[in-house]
């Protein structure tokens, strides 16, 4: 579903990655750790093809970075739902708003907006807050409604990068957890973190982005280390 094929990319004449390898496959959730620094937001980048690799090939579901048109980046990232650590809210519009534009702008009849509004609230336990402002939200209630937008267009890939930076322990275990039961119905989530000791709570696969490779890729259990 996602592939790195022996990938090279130097960023201002600095090598970030050197002959880097990683799959993952649909359905799987995976960490992407490593020190800051290291090229994660550079990975994600490359994922929705903002940035392409100098040697080597980044496959991301029937897409190429090879052979992609520039037309069809669009419709790629329609397929990709993407979580920051900033929340990124319009702050005028209440949580149902914010959803419908994401709907909106690609054309989505009224009917089917209001379908997948409440659907993916539903997912995210806040179907009881549409009408709130951002404001009017906790840090953990705004990152949900952050997950519902980047879900509502049933993409196959979800990238979430440091999607609890700003949140504390037990929240940011309830974000994965959210993740987590999306990758169980056959997205696959690649989840960003420099946040060891939330990774440690978490039974996962891990990819370690280390000297320009993904050297260590295991699954982990709970509680064990890496």
């Amino acid at each position: 579903m996602l592939v790195f094929d022996h990938v090279d990319f130097n960023y201002y004449n600095q090598p970030v990655f050197d002959d880097l390898n990683l799959q993952l496959n649909q359905g799987e959730f995976a960490f992407l750790i490593g020190k800051s620094g290291v090229g994660k937001t550079t990975l994600i980048r490359m994922v929705s093809m903002e940035l392409f690799p100098e040697n080597g090939v980044v496959q991301v579901g029937e897409y190429s970075s090879d052979t992609i048109r520039e037309s069809d980046i669009p419709y790629l990232r329609r397929k990709i739902g993407v979580v920051f650590q900033e929340f990124q809210l319009l702050p005028d519009r209440n949580v149902y708003d914010n959803l419908a534009f994401v709907l909106q702008v690609t054309g989505t009849s009224g009917k089917m907006i209001k379908r997948k509004i409440l659907h993916a609230l539903s997912d995210v336990g806040l179907s009881h807050k549409q009408n709130n402002l951002p404001h009017q939200l906790s840090g953990g209630e705004k990152q949900r409604v952050a997950i519902a937008r980047a879900i509502i267009n049933d993409p196959f890939l979800v990238l979430a990068d440091e999607p609890t930076g700003n949140l504390d322990p037990d929240t940011s275990e309830e974000i994965v957890s959210i993740l987590k039961k999306i990758s169980s119905r056959g997205t696959s989530v690649l989840f960003a973190t420099h946040n060891y000791e939330l990774v440690r709570r978490v039974e996962a696969k891990i990819i370690r982005l280390e000297n320009g490779k993904a050297i260590k890729v295991q699954i982990k259990k709970k509680g064990e280390d890496f």
